[in-house]
């Protein structure tokens, strides 16, 4: 939520420039490496803060997608979220490259996804409660 409610700020209240690193590139992965290591570097406290805490994202669900694996929970919804977070973060990626806004969008999308993929998936991954004793 913390990374959605960055998103917004940046939305309504920071202009990203047109031309920075890795704006407009020839090639989509360079740039991209380009415009994020600028973002986190030079972007401005709210970029920064955004384009940081998607890395931080893209690792924790990597993370999370080992413990599924390994726990045998909930994998299917773990990796669909990670996937998702992966998408939003090329997205953000695009965006800071191209400055369109659909890009935004479905960064915001994506995320919307992965969100219900991890709600769910913890819900299902809970450990089963035992049935209530009845009262002696």
């Amino acid at each position: 939520m913390v990374q959605y409610l960055l998103g917004m700020v940046i939305n309504l209240f920071v202009t990203v420039p047109t031309a920075h690193p890795g704006a407009q590139p020839a090639e989509y992965f360079t740039g991209s490496a380009q415009s994020v290591a600028w973002a986190i570097t030079d972007g401005g406290l709210w970029l920064r803060l955004h384009a940081s805490l998607g890395l931080l994202l893209v690792l924790a669900a990597i993370w999370t997608i080992v413990a599924s694996v390994r726990a045998r929970r909930a994998r299917t919804l773990m990796i669909l979220g990670g996937i998702f977070v992966l998408g939003a973060g090329f997205n953000g990626a695009s965006f800071l490259n191209y400055d369109e806004g659909f890009s935004s969008m479905l960064m915001g999308g994506l995320m919307a996804l992965a969100m219900a993929c991890y709600v769910v998936g913890l819900f299902l991954a809970a450990p089963k409660q035992p049935a209530a004793m009845a009262a002696d």
